[in-house]
């Protein structure tokens, strides 16, 4: 029996955070943009960036995420001082951000790199993500949540123009504020 080679973009992500009491999360949640922006606002979150992960082509670009052959999630990794930010509050964000039960699409966002994914870096988070989706589950009753709980996968960043998109401006030039504990909307193409 044979297996299927596991491809370098299909390996785990094996970065570090900037410092040792800090961990990685990644989350997908539809359109990366609006995502970082409710994360950055997080106290807690030290850094945010968006990229690909969870597909099988090594260092792809937005236009090849986007064709949908390389079954890449456009996600959000992001770094937290668990001591500030608990993993469960990272949860109740990416749960309260997008809507679960749609199936590779966030409203007009169509598409696998729109995905519902949750990709976790230890067992603790993988257990943490799971028992949070029970919760969400009874809440959505008959509405199946359709998100992905795997391991986190080879983050690759996104083009330069895509980080901290929205705080930039957008294409719009509106910027919005990643102050912590800002609650101001998201307005998602700036």
């Amino acid at each position: 029996m044979s297996s299927t080679p596991v491809t370098e973009a299909q390996a785990p992500d094996t970065d570090h955070p900037d410092a040792p009491d800090l961990e990685f999360a990644q989350f997908a949640a539809g359109c990366f943009w609006g995502v970082e922006l409710a994360f950055q606002r997080v106290p807690g979150v030290v850094h945010t960036q968006v990229g690909y992960s969870q597909g099988h082509l090594p260092n792809p670009t937005y236009q090849l995420v986007c064709s949908g052959d390389t079954l890449h999630a456009e996600v959000v990794r992001l770094q937290f001082d668990p001591k500030l930010c608990p993993y469960q509050h990272l949860l109740s964000v990416f749960w309260a951000r997008h809507d679960p039960t749609t199936l590779n699409r966030q409203g007009g966002d169509v598409g696998t790199q729109y995905r519902s994914g949750i990709y976790y870096y230890n067992e603790n988070q993988a257990r943490l993500a799971r028992e949070s989706l029970e919760v969400k589950q009874a809440e959505y009753g008959d509405a199946k949540i359709v998100t992905e709980i795997l391991p986190a996968k080879r983050f690759y960043k996104a083009e330069e123009y895509h980080q901290q998109y929205l705080e930039k401006g957008g294409r719009r030039g509106l910027k919005q504020s990643a102050e912590k504990g800002c609650n101001d909307p998201i307005r998602c193409y700036g």
